[in-house]
């Protein structure tokens, strides 16, 4: 149950700072708030791997060290930029909806490489932690698409940064199981660093960014959810698929969006329709399903 407790722990911590982002009214982009909040995750991993796994470095051949630096690299620097990049394209609800592909293609992906299995109880959880996430993101009044092959460069867009950041993960679960762990995590925090300002200088934003650095911001509350949402929710992230199958964790980590949701309505006032209740419903029936 070590796997599964992290798992969503990792999804708790997520949900915790994205309210504290939202709480912050930030001006940053969200390009800068990513680059800032892995820096800082990375910044603070430093120590932790030290203290914990000392000088027990990993003993990789070459290319597995490929391997982990290219999961940093594609699935933190470039996966999160494509989200990014739907998100202004398609709007948040349908890109919500394209990151339910999260669970689905983990499990492909594991049971294709990683051989792996669900149960018909698990599988029945899967599908019910997916529908419940998508009436969560769901919104009737979603803002209008301008054109249709913007919708379909959107969707496509999503589906493959959902689908890269799964390929990345489910590609270095060997490693995350047989590696000191939080030096695993620390390269993979860096390269996914060095990933976001190699495409900041391949297009021209590195002044831009700096520019914004500079500028005043809400810094407590970005600091407080970058610990929470980076530091911390990535340890636990790949805890869960250290531990446990991460078929398993991939449709824990899904519980997110119920998370933030619930939260919103707690701290930020948000209000609950019926259509959300049922999604967090049939979400919270699909993590019991998971874990019997």
């Amino acid at each position: 149950m070590i796997g599964e407790t992290l798992a969503l722990g990792s999804a708790i911590l997520w949900a915790a700072a994205v309210i504290n982002f939202k709480r912050s009214g930030e001006t940053m982009s969200p390009f800068s708030l990513n680059l800032v909040k892995n820096l800082i995750a990375t910044t603070l991993m430093l120590p932790t791997a030290l203290l914990i796994d000392g000088l027990n470095f990993p003993v990789l051949s070459a290319d597995q060290w490929l391997l982990l630096i290219a999961s940093g690299v594609v699935g933190i620097g470039v996966a999160d930029q494509m989200y990014f990049m739907a998100l202004n394209r398609i709007g948040a609800s349908r890109t919500g909806i394209a990151a339910s592909l999260f669970s689905p293609s983990v499990v492909m992906l594991s049971v294709v490489f990683l051989g792996e299995s669900l149960t018909a109880w698990q599988l029945s959880g899967l599908v019910s932690v997916v529908g419940g996430i998508m009436l969560i993101s769901y919104r009737s009044n979603a803002r209008e698409i301008e054109s249709a092959s913007q919708l379909r460069s959107g969707i496509l867009i999503a589906g493959g940064a959902v689908f890269l950041m799964a390929l990345c993960i489910v590609a270095i679960k060997h490693i995350i199981e047989s590696q000191p762990f939080m030096w695993v995590v620390e390269t993979r925090l860096a390269a996914g660093v060095l990933g976001m300002l190699l495409v900041a200088a391949l297009r021209g934003r590195l002044k831009q960014v700096q520019a914004e650095l500079r500028a005043p911001h809400h810094w407590r509350r970005i600091v407080i959810a970058s610990v929470f949402g980076t530091y911390l929710a990535m340890m636990a992230f790949m805890g869960g698929y250290r531990y446990t199958d991460a078929s398993v964790a991939s449709v824990l980590n899904e519980t997110a969006a119920m998370f933030i949701m619930l939260f919103a309505w707690m701290f930020l006032g948000e209000t609950l329709s019926p259509r959300k209740i049922s999604g967090v419903c049939l979400t919270f029936f699909g993590v019991v399903l998971m874990l019997v």
